[in-house]
């Protein structure tokens, strides 16, 4: 079994890293078919996916079984005023990897995002719900299912949201920060979604990509939370008092800052594919960030 593992400095790629070295994730052990996997990471500086010919010559020289895509243009504001460039990783990106995987009759695991959907009506999103972004990382993260897709009869897109893991920035670390050194905080309560594990998104993409259910996923921890309560699980579980969380409309919050990007206001979505096919193994979001808590002193040090 070899694998690539694209995109493997991020969140994702540490957690599928560390699932590779340790042969478990926190749910419990990574299937059998990984073991001794040959697996070669490869970050921008070992592979530009938006350069046709560098992808090309890439897997000239490699044969792989697995593509598990985590390169991405993740920076939602960024991309309002950078399209063009995010078009290019998000979109033209996996079209090329997709393609390259097909000349070998390779699998690809290509990760997109929940806000494909425009979040204007509440409930879960199901993988057959009709998408309409409204940001232009949606826009480009569609387009990038889509040429996957496309590309490469043996691929899997796997939606998720709101995603942390031990290493790298993400929105738990920050809030914990801002509790730290400012001790208040502003966070939209309008918003809801699935937090999420990288550690048992990185587990439930081995399952996923050992089958040949092609097609779309979601994979998200279970429940749903707006961005403020979730913010006040992650302060109360650090030890300080939730009531430093101060809830705002994202009305209010898009006056206080006027460049950032339009979020989704219902992008929570259900795991319905995983559970027609090999079952939803994903933990509650609270099980998972009380894990995350408990370890993340470890990883800082």
């Amino acid at each position: 079994m070899k694998v690539l593992v694209t995109g493997c400095n991020g969140q994702l790629g540490n957690e599928l890293k560390r699932l590779f070295e340790t042969g478990t994730a926190e749910i419990g052990p990574i299937p059998a078919l990984y073991q001794d996997a040959d697996v070669v990471y490869a970050d921008v500086a070992q592979l530009d996916i938006t350069d046709e010919d560098a992808v090309n010559a890439f897997f000239a020289a490699h044969e792989f079984d697995v593509v598990i895509n985590g390169a991405a243009m993740t920076n939602v504001d960024g991309c309002e005023t950078a399209e063009d460039a995010a078009y290019r990783v998000n979109a033209l990106g996996p079209a090329n990897l997709a393609k390259a995987c097909a000349s070998q009759g390779a699998k690809l695991v290509h990760i997109s995002t929940d806000y494909v959907f425009p979040g204007n009506a509440a409930g879960e999103r199901v993988e057959t719900d009709e998408t309409a972004p409204i940001s232009a990382y949606g826009r480009t993260k569609l387009e990038g299912e889509k040429l996957a897709l496309a590309a490469n009869s043996k691929t899997f897109v796997v939606r998720t949201a709101w995603l942390y893991g031990y290493v790298g920035k993400n929105f738990v670390k920050t809030m914990l920060r801002l509790a730290r050194d400012v001790g208040h905080m502003m966070v939209v309560d309008d918003q809801v979604g699935n937090p999420t594990s990288a550690n048992d998104l990185a587990y439930e993409i081995l399952k996923i990509a050992e089958t040949e259910n092609y097609g779309i996923y979601h994979c998200t921890n279970n429940g749903i939370c707006s961005w403020a309560e979730f913010t006040r699980a992650i302060v109360a579980r650090a030890g300080y008092d939730p009531a430093i969380v101060t809830p705002c409309t994202s009305d209010e919050y898009a006056e206080a800052h006027p460049d950032a990007a339009r979020r989704p206001l219902f992008s929570a979505l259900r795991n319905k594919h995983l559970e027609d096919t090999i079952g939803d193994e994903m933990r509650l979001w609270q099980d998972a960030l009380d894990t995350f808590m408990a370890n993340l002193p470890e990883f800082e040090g």
